[in-house]
């Protein structure tokens, strides 16, 4: 394990937007196979590759490379100057992270995203029907997971390893994202 992580770092900091495409990706993937198989829509449902594919897709491809630069944003940009400047600075990136990038962003983004790559036509009346019906629940549960984990990651953990983390976490939560993308 130590050599994984040891390679991972290296890569990491060699090629950071390319590493965290990846182990985005393939977390988001993950995530959506634990849906299928502990939640499926109905029994006996086959598992659904492209489905697994699509959540690959848009992990790796549009949400790291935003996830990349938002951290890296948060750690430059939000800053509090003063006394308790570490945790004062951390609050404020929660703050930050939770009241506007998860709820105009993220979540609005991971909808829109999905609907299209599913191809759910007409694609303005898909989206709003997701948004009316699992936006205020995903957000509820984000806010129910995501600011203490936040909190701790700001924290705690160097900038180029606040998306690993989150990617960690993330396996549960995609679950769930999964889980209400594809809930009737």
């Amino acid at each position: 394990m130590r050599r994984f992580f040891h390679k991972y770092n290296q890569l990491l900091l060699k090629k950071p937007l390319v590493t965290n495409m990846v182990s985005t990706g393939f977390l988001l993937g993950a995530g959506d196979f634990l849906a299928q198989n502990l939640f499926p829509t109905y029994s006996e449902q086959p598992y659904d590759y492209m489905r697994t594919l699509r959540a690959v897709f848009y992990g790796g491809i549009i949400f790291a490379p935003l996830g990349d630069k938002w951290y890296k944003i948060l750690n430059t940009k939000i800053v509090w100057a003063g006394k308790n400047e570490r945790t004062m600075s951390t609050v404020l990136r929660v703050l930050v992270d939770q009241l506007f990038f998860a709820p105009f962003i993220g979540i609005p983004l991971y909808y829109v995203s999905m609907t299209i790559l599913e191809n759910k036509q007409p694609y303005v009346e898909n989206i709003l029907e997701k948004f009316h019906t699992s936006y205020w629940p995903t957000l509820r549960g984000n806010w129910l997971v995501w600011p203490i984990f936040q909190w701790f990651n700001f924290y705690l953990l160097p900038v180029q390893y606040r998306l690993l983390a989150v990617n960690l976490i993330s396996i549960g939560w995609n679950t769930y994202l999964s889980y209400m993308l594809h809930s009737k």
